[in-house]
């Protein structure tokens, strides 16, 4: 059995010294043992008039939420579970659309130079780890309206496998860090590298004012999206299966399915990649 010492609690002062302003880029940061889901936490902050980029990170979630409704699931200190608030006033909301994406580049980024294992992305936002392509990570974003005490905000959820062993897998199809042997299971500095690179690559997108083709978040993005060229099945909400190749990722971050002789832009939809083996 895992004890104590093998999952050891985040070094939160740490990791204030090391992220917080003057020496960081956020605003606050927040570690606490267990919370229900840190979206639905820091939405309600958000709500409240908490500051841009205030972080919230759990070392347990009991009704951790993922994509469509779906929960997360992992035991205490086994993974990563954060939320960032964001207000990207220089962007336009029409854009707020590719932040889980930029987020799914940058933790890709992330676990690709600390991990040192093959990383890739599905369509829109999980991490697939491993020779198999198997989900080590999922990103759920959800938009807070502008309320009396504060503008519209985005709340980006990430979650990330980190130490869980076979037998804790939510599903078959999940794997973890330590599972793939990646290099680094510590999660400090794999929380200290994926908050900075998320400030660094949410800098160049409001730059650009979130446009995705000069700030080069979608081209980064297609060189690590593994759905393009793939044969899909889509599940779509209402409406009959679609089946297809993924041939690309459009300028407003759709998946671009051709199917026959037509192609069709999906903003929603749970996306299966028919030839891997993992089913992912």
């Amino acid at each position: 059995m895992w004890t104590d010492l093998e999952r050891p609690p985040l070094r939160a002062d740490a990791l204030r010294r090391a992220l917080l302003a003057p020496a960081g880029p956020y605003a606050a940061l927040d570690v606490v043992d267990t919370v229900a889901s840190t979206n639905t936490a820091l939405a309600a902050a958000a709500r409240a008039g908490a500051l841009d980029r205030t972080v919230l990170v759990a070392e347990h979630q009991s009704a951790g939420r993922g994509r469509a409704a779906r929960s997360w699931v992992a035991p205490a200190r086994s993974g990563l579970a954060l939320s960032v608030l964001l207000r990207p006033a220089e962007v336009p909301q029409a854009r707020w659309s590719w932040l889980p994406l930029l987020v799914g580049v940058v933790l890709c980024r992330t676990v690709s130079t600390l991990g040192e294992i093959p990383v890739a992305l599905k369509w829109p936002n999980d991490l697939l780890l491993g020779a198999h392509l198997r989900k080590a990570a999922g990103i759920l974003a959800e938009v807070v309206p502008p309320s009396s005490n504060g503008s519209a905000a985005v709340v980006v959820g990430i979650g990330l496998n980190v130490t869980l062993r076979p037998d804790e897998l939510p599903v078959p199809d999940a794997t973890s860090l330590a599972i793939e042997q990646a290099a680094c299971t510590d999660r400090d500095p794999l929380l200290r590298a994926l908050l900075r690179a998320l400030d660094s690559e949410l800098r160049r997108w409001c730059q650009h004012s979130g446009d995705p083709i000069t700030s080069g978040l979608r081209e980064a993005y297609q060189q690590r999206c593994a759905t393009l060229g793939e044969p899909v099945r889509v599940e779509l909400p209402g409406q009959p299966e679609l089946t297809g190749t993924a041939v690309d990722v459009d300028a407003e971050g759709r998946l671009v399915v051709l199917s026959g002789e037509q192609r069709r832009a999906l903003s929603v939809g749970d996306v299966t990649h028919v030839r891997a083996a993992s089913g992912v």
